[in-house]
């Protein structure tokens, strides 16, 4: 007998397991093919997540801040187009201790660019001047940012004062950091309530250079995106655009990665903003279950949501997509936000509010400063490390262009504005008459992160762990008590009544706004309508907004067009009223319509209530 040490006759323990998988395995096809209904009960069908219209993206006021002094502004240019300096290696001031920030490439950080004056702050930097040795580490995945952090906070529990593990600070985009912080917190909760991540402050604003790209079918119609699949980095800022859209121009989103919708947005989740260039570029493509069904379908990125220098990668390496809408519009959605661990910052303020400092003077100098902007591009050359780049490359995007892309299309690339202390004054809320932009925009695309993955980003942490606004508040009061000269923060300036061209409609949606009978007076029912209508088009601070006023074919053609202009002319000086600095008269057009554009039959009753409706048009004017 060999290869078995059994008794002849009798089965090994190997074959009764084969027997008894076999016999499992006959019980459950059986049971599959003839009793599908015990089977369903006993093995329900993975279920799809539902494809939903996001909610709607609604930010409150932000009004025009009025500082104890303004500086002036003098604007300086540089003689020769291609100047730029050449930028020193630090640490320039190694005697205070060293503080890393993780970041991306983005140029909304010039400001913090120029402050540190090269990869290590340098000799004659912002930074050192505030006794900061600020250390740049690139990194552009968001988990390996959070690890940073939790290695960090993990070395002080152990009792290291300024630890070597990880970053102590990180720069991302405060629309996403919701989803940021709910990633991290909870694990670092586990350390105790004190070693939680917060927002301090911020260097500059997205504007323009994020942006959801597609065909320019998309663009002039929306509702030609459904169906389109996207390569993005999901539950991100760039993806929060993209979201916004969507419920803005009601089109839903599938967040099942795994089916596709040919009726919503479809994604196709990538490592990073420059993977999702890189999808499109390369033409990537996927079999997909249809949602609902038991198709399959290949289907290919035709869409990205992405950032500079992605956009210019999209452009440059294959073309053929044009901004759908960016940060351009959406003027308030993207600010800058610096995150660090709690329990290090406040045993560190002077070191916390001297970088801080050192950011704003920074943003300062490249607003009124053609060279200091030069200088930030330089440095963001050196740090960035971005292949293909040069500082001419970051000062030419960080201003934002019109150019050709490979397929001859005229695009939008880049756009980015840096922030003063007056810019972080107005963002958090801190001065009188103006909300907490920040805590409005983290709150409302945390909740869309938590309505499209609900089970992924259950929660996030409440606005008061993720926000700390003591050390701009500090730097504010001495200011304030020096009689420091403090820049104004940026406002939009709409200069003239234009109206939007079709091709230039960033969304278009009815309002059902109740009048009065017969006259342009809100019913007290319609209030809660039109005050989402109000925080809808607070977050877009730069886009013209036109209202049109339309009614059923009930009573005199003529007496109804000059209702409809009275009513749409009402919602415009109630928006007028309560916020003039975001809805000046040359942002908001009326026009009455009367009953010569129904959407819906006039012989019936729900016909006639469809088209007695105010459609809102939110666009650009360039």
């Amino acid at each position: 007998m060999t290869g078995s040490n059994s008794p002849k006759g009798k089965l090994t323990p190997a074959a009764w397991i084969a027997i008894i998988l076999a016999l499992g395995a006959a019980v459950f096809f059986s049971v599959k093919a003839f009793l599908p209904d015990l089977y369903q009960k006993v093995f329900p069908p993975k279920q799809e997540a539902a494809s939903v219209v996001p909610q709607k993206a609604d930010l409150p006021e932000a009004q025009e801040l009025a500082p104890p002094v303004a500086a002036p502004v003098t604007v300086t240019t540089a003689a020769d187009p291609t100047d730029f300096p050449v930028i020193m290696a630090g640490p320039g001031c190694a005697n205070f201790p060293e503080v890393r920030m993780n970041h991306w490439a983005w140029n909304s950080q010039m400001g913090l660019m120029y402050a540190t004056g090269g990869q290590q702050s340098t000799a004659d930097s912002l930074m050192c001047k505030h006794e900061v040795n600020l250390k740049f580490i690139r990194q552009d995945m968001a988990d390996q940012m959070q690890a940073g952090l939790v290695a960090f906070a993990t070395a002080l529990k152990r009792g290291e004062k300024n630890p070597t593990d990880g970053v102590h600070f990180v720069a991302i985009m405060g629309d996403g950091a919701a989803a940021f912080l709910q990633g991290i917190n909870p694990k670092l909760k586990e350390l105790g309530p004190e070693y939680v991540a917060r927002g301090i402050g911020s260097a500059g604003y997205s504007r323009g250079e994020d942006k959801f790209m597609g065909p320019p079918s998309w663009k002039a119609n929306p509702q030609k995106a459904r169906g389109g699949l996207i390569a993005g980095y999901l539950r991100d800022g760039d993806w929060n655009i993209a979201m916004k859209w969507a419920g803005d121009n009601g089109i839903c989103n599938n967040p099942d990665e795994g089916t596709y919708d040919p009726n919503c947005l479809n994604w196709v989740n990538t490592a990073d903003y420059i993977d999702a260039a890189q999808k499109y570029i390369a033409g990537y493509c996927d079999e997909f279950k249809v949602k609902g069904t038991k198709a399959t379908k290949k289907v290919c990125v035709n869409g990205v949501v992405t950032w500079t220098p992605g956009d210019v990668m999209v452009a440059k390496e294959r073309g053929g997509l044009v901004s759908v809408v960016s940060t351009r519009e959406y003027r308030w959605q993207m600010p800058n936000t610096i995150i660090g661990i709690d329990k290090w910052m406040q045993a560190n303020r002077s070191t916390v509010e001297g970088m801080l400092e050192a950011i704003f003077e920074g943003g300062d100098a490249v607003k009124s400063s053609d060279e200091a902007l030069r200088v930030a591009a330089a440095v963001s050359h050196v740090v960035y490390h971005e292949k293909g780049t040069d500082p001419a490359y970051w000062y030419r995007y960080f201003k934002g262009v019109k150019e050709q892309d490979r397929t001859g299309m005229m695009v939008e690339l880049g756009g980015s504005a840096v922030n003063n202390l007056a810019d972080n004054l107005q963002l958090y809320g801190l001065t009188q008459g103006s909300a907490n932009l920040f805590a409005a925009t983290y709150t409302v695309f945390g909740n869309i992160v938590v309505q499209q993955y609900p089970q992924l980003v259950p929660t996030f942490p409440p606005v008061s762990e993720a926000l700390d606004t003591s050390y701009v508040k500090a730097i504010a009061n001495r200011q304030v008590a020096k009689q420091v000269p403090i820049v104004p923060a940026e406002m939009p300036v709409f200069a003239a009544e234009v109206e939007v061209k079709p091709e230039n409609v960033v969304s278009q949606k009815s309002w059902q706004i109740n009048f009065a009978t017969g006259k342009a007076t809100f019913t007290p029912d319609t209030l809660a309508t039109i005050d989402q209508l109000y925080n809808d088009l607070l977050i877009a601070g730069e886009a013209a907004v036109e209202i049109h006023g339309h009614t059923d074919d009930v009573g005199d053609a003529e007496a109804n067009r000059r209702l409809s202009q009275e009513r749409a002319l009402a919602v415009k000086l109630w928006l007028k009223g309560k916020s003039p600095v975001n809805f000046p008269d040359a942002r908001v057009r009326v026009f009455g319509h009367g009953e010569d554009s129904p959407t819906a039959s006039n012989a019936t009753p729900e016909g006639r209530a469809e088209n007695r409706r105010v459609e809102v048009i939110l666009g650009t004017l360039k």
